[in-house]
């Protein structure tokens, strides 16, 4: 289901699939995505006057809330970025602006739309790119003299063509190499990005596109580099690239999630006075227009960002979100705070979602051969661990157990290639052999873990 035809308990039930717990965040998010879809069946007079419902999450690193934002975009097929507050500057200040995030929300939109566009064409494009690269394996002018018109040598041509197709498809010729014609600008990108391109405007970017001369080079490359160009090739020109853009636009407008990171990072501590406080309150005043509504100029054209749903997050250690701007506040309706995980939730981690982490591992594993196996003593062992380290160290939530998981396994993992014995069982004793002794030495475990 990639739809935005989503009730909010269907949202939860998909959510659960990959993300223990925090149910009133998913709870959030799922109401947030159903009113896009009321606001699409308002008469349009109405529509327009519909602000999305914006969500804060409030909680420590590592307890689901990138993961929730990024499944729930997944889920509806929306165009889905997210950036760090801390990562823009105020306007006047060398950096990144503000409005950036717009513009790479667009180009992934674009992306998202050529790839969905050339999945359709696919086997039309492989057809004819196919045939592109026969040519160039067995060449019309090498075969016979220029004007000859000799049926027998035609019919042995077409044979040969064909056993050509059969040990191209069979994938006998990836290596051999062909002559190509490349189109390629006469001065690199790179070297106007190196300039600040970048930093100019979507104008500027354009019209260094457009004036750049293009230029066609013969060079040698593999069969299977030709393959790829000329793929690339076919599917430009079977896609409308002006609908491409259209769609785009409208997909970013009416779906685009953008998640704000570290959003309590530009916010003044309390007692904190000068330089970084005004800087911090500048960046707000400059977040606030994309997040109220505005039009973002791109190379792609024009975006209003009324519409796009904003999930910022942050820890809020030393503040809350009503030390925001009260602005920024306004326009951020919903709030939710994200449980800490423990013991129970680790296991739950480790466990349940289709993702999990034991799963992975018993599936990475599985290429070499190995049958891995965890019993519930080293699950919960793992667990205990992460949650203790968690405590000792600086809680990084579910993070640890990616730690905890790396440390239990990292011989398995070496020796895997060459081990003579391919069933492998994790119990309880091996996990404290390889984590327990770590934790208690103070300096190595803030090394290690």
């Amino acid at each position: 289901m990639k739809d935005l035809d989503l009730t909010p308990r269907q949202v939860v039930a998909e959510l659960d699939r990959y993300i223990v717990g925090q149910d009133n965040a998913k709870r959030a998010v799922a109401v947030a995505i159903r009113s896009r879809w009321r606001r699409q069946h308002l008469a349009p007079e109405l529509r327009d006057e519909v602000a999305p419902k914006n969500i804060i999450m409030i909680g420590p690193t590592g307890v689901g809330k990138t993961e929730i934002a990024r499944r729930l975009a997944t889920l509806v097929n929306a165009p889905f970025l997210k950036v760090e507050a801390t990562k823009y500057t105020e306007v006047g200040y060398v950096g990144r602006d503000v409005e950036s995030m717009i513009r790479d929300l667009i180009e992934l939109a674009v992306n998202m739309v050529r790839a969905e566009q050339a999945g359709k064409v696919a086997r039309r494009a492989e057809s004819v790119a196919e045939d592109r690269l026969l040519d160039l394996l067995l060449p019309a002018a090498d075969w016979s003299p220029p004007g000859a018109n000799d049926p027998a040598d035609e019919a042995r041509r077409k044979r040969t063509r064909e056993k050509l197709r059969t040990q191209l498809q069979n994938g006998a010729l990836e290596d051999k190499q062909v002559e190509l014609d490349i189109e390629e600008k006469a001065v690199p990108a790179a070297m106007f990005a190196s300039a600040g391109l970048d930093s100019m405007g979507p104008e500027f970017q354009n019209l260094f596109e457009k004036i750049l001369p293009t230029r066609t080079q013969s060079r040698p490359v593999s069969v299977s580099t030709a393959r790829r160009i000329l793929l690339n090739q076919e599917t430009d020109k079977l896609i409308d690239q002006d609908k491409i853009v259209a769609e785009a636009l409208a997909r970013v407008e009416d779906r685009g999630i953008i998640f704000l990171d570290e959003i309590d990072k530009v916010v003044a501590m309390p007692g904190e006075h000068g330089t970084s406080d005004v800087s911090r309150f500048g960046m707000q005043r400059d977040i606030l227009p994309i997040v109220e509504g505005c039009t973002v100029t791109t190379r792609h054209g024009m975006v209003r960002t009324d519409h796009i749903l904003f999930i910022a997050a942050g820890a809020f250690t030393n503040s809350s979100p009503s030390d925001l701007i009260p602005e920024l506040q306004g326009r951020f309706p919903i709030r939710v705070a994200l449980d800490d995980l423990g013991r129970e939730e680790f296991v739950r981690i480790l466990t349940e979602p289709e993702n999990a982490l034991i799963i992975q591992q018993i599936a990475l594993l599985a290429t070499e051969g190995i049958h891995l196996e965890f019993t519930d003593g080293a699950i919960a062992e793992m667990a205990l661990l992460s949650e203790r380290a968690n405590i000792l160290l600086q809680n990084i939530g579910a993070r640890r157990l990616y730690t905890i998981m790396e440390k239990v396994l990292e011989e398995i993992q070496f020796n895997a290639s060459d081990a003579l014995n391919k069933n492998v069982v994790i119990d309880a004793d091996y996990v404290r052999i390889r984590v327990a002794d770590i934790l208690l030495d103070e300096e190595e475990s803030r090394t290690v873990l």
